[in-house]
């Protein structure tokens, strides 16, 4: 069982551009492309338990903003069990981590994010 900790710094930086990008989008009122970009950041940063929690915890936000009980009540679990499934290397790998997908399912990663893992040396 392999334990993770924190990003690698080598990865980190495509996952903050993608933080930087939802809130960009999200203050321009772009709230399709803001959730894009968290999904991305969740896929990114799933395999660490911080970069995770606080995709999750981002999603939360997201939610009660748009006030959509959903997510809110789906963001939840996954904020308080996703860092431990992290920490342990259980994560469903691409799942985007939203309400709207089963928590514990795997999905198929998008190239565009596969190449980004393969630059950063991370295997997905």
């Amino acid at each position: 069982m392999k334990f993770n900790t924190s990003i690698p710094a080598s990865l980190k930086s495509f996952y903050q551009l993608e933080l930087s990008n939802y809130q960009t989008a999200f203050a321009n009122g772009d709230l399709t492309t803001a959730w894009n970009h968290l999904e991305r950041a969740h896929i990114l940063g799933q395999q660490y338990p911080f970069a995770h929690s606080l995709v999750h915890w981002k999603m939360l936000q997201f939610g009660i903003k748009i006030k959509s009980r959903k997510e809110i009540i789906g963001q939840i679990p996954r904020l308080l069990l996703g860092g431990v499934k992290s920490f342990v290397g259980t994560v469903p790998v691409g799942n985007p981590g939203g309400a709207n997908v089963p928590p514990l399912k795997p999905f198929p990663i998008a190239k565009e994010l596969q190449d980004i893992f393969i630059q950063a040396g991370i295997k997905s």
